[in-house]
C-alpha cells in the first residue's frame, strides 16, 4: 500500500511539473535560471575567497615562523658564544647558565623548525587550493557571461516567436469559418457580393417592367413631336429638312434687290 501511494505521489508530482512548465512564462523561467546561476557564482566566489584567505593566513604564519626561527638561531648561537667566553674566563657558573640558555634556545629552535616544515606543507596545499579556486571562479565567470549572452539571444527568439504567433493568429482569423464572434474577410466579401447580385437582379427586373415600357413610349412620342415641330420651323424659314444620314444643307443666300424686282 505504501509503495502504491509512493508511486501515485510521484506521478502526481511529475504531472504537476509538466502542467506548470506548459503554463509558465519562458521569460520568467529564463530570468529565474539566470538569477540562480548568478547566485551560484556568488557562493563560489565566497568559497574561493575563504580558500584564498586561508592561504594568506598560512603564508603569514609561515613568515612569522621563519622570523622566529631566524631569531632563535641567532639567540642560540649567541648563548653558545657567551658560554664559551665564560668557560675561557673561568666563570663556570655563568658558563653553565649560558649553556642552559643555549639548550633552551635549541629546543625552541627544533620546535619552530618542525612548525616551519608543517607550515610549508600547509602553504603548498593552500596555494594549490587557492589556484584551483581562482581558476574555478574564472571558469564559472566565463560560463556566466556565456549564459547572459545566451539570455539576450533567447529573449530575442522569444519575442520573434510571440510576433510569429500573433501573425499566425491573424492569418488564421482571415480563414476562419462562419459562426465566430468577428466576421472574416471571406464572409464580408460573400455578403457584399450577394447584396450586389441582388441589386443587379432587381435592376434587370425593373428594366423589363410595364412602367418602363410606358416611359419609353412616352419618350418616343415626345421625340417624334419634337422632330415634327423642328420640321415646321425649318419649313417656315425655308430650310430643307436634313436627310437622315446626310449633313444638313446650308441655308440659301438672301436675294439681291435686282433679283427681287425681276422676279416681281
Amino acid at each position: 500500500m505504501l509503495r502504491l501511494f509512493s508511486k501515485w505521489w510521484k506521478y502526481l508530482t511529475a504531472k504537476g511539473e509538466v502542467a506548470f512548465d506548459e503554463r509558465a512564462d519562458p521569460k520568467v523561467q529564463l530570468e529565474q535560471a539566470i538569477r540562480d546561476a548568478q547566485e551560484q557564482h556568488r557562493r563560489l566566489i565566497e568559497q574561493a575567497a575563504n580558500v584564498v584567505a586561508n592561504q594568506k593566513q598560512t603564508e603569514m604564519k609561515l613568515n612569522r615562523a621563519m622570523d622566529d626561527l631566524e631569531k632563535l638561531n641567532g639567540s642560540a648561537r649567541q648563548a653558545v658564544l657567551m658560554a664559551d667566553d665564560a668557560t675561557r674566563g673561568g666563570d663556570t657558573t655563568k658558563a653553565a647558565q649560558y649553556t642552559q640558555a643555549a639548550s633552551g634556545f635549541a629546543n625552541r629552535l627544533i620546535a619552530v623548525e618542525h612548525q616551519v616544515e608543517s607550515l610549508k606543507q600547509l602553504q603548498l596545499q593552500a596555494t594549490q587550493a587557492a589556484d584551483q579556486a581562482k581558476a574555478a571562479v574564472a571558469q564559472n565567470a566565463s560560463a556566466l557571461q556565456a549564459k547572459l549572452a545566451q539570455r539576450q539571444q533567447l529573449l530575442s527568439q522569444l519575442d520573434q516567436a510571440k510576433m510569429q504567433e500573433q501573425v499566425n493568429k491573424a492569418m488564421a482569423t482571415l480563414s476562419e469559418t462562419v459562426g465566430q464572434d468577428v466576421p472574416t474577410l471571406e464572409e464580408v466579401r460573400d455578403k457584399i457580393e450577394a447584396r450586389y447580385a441582388r441589386a443587379q437582379g432587381h435592376a434587370d427586373l425593373q428594366g423589363q417592367a410595364v412602367e418602363t415600357r410606358m416611359l419609353e413610349v412616352e419618350q418616343a412620342a415626345m421625340n417624334t413631336e419634337a422632330e415634327a415641330r423642328l420640321a415646321q420651323i425649318r419649313e417656315q424659314l425655308g430650310i430643307a429638312s436634313p436627310t437622315p444620314g446626310l449633313p444638313a444643307a446650308e441655308p440659301a443666300p438672301a436675294p439681291t434687290e435686282g433679283e427681287a424686282q425681276a422676279g416681281s
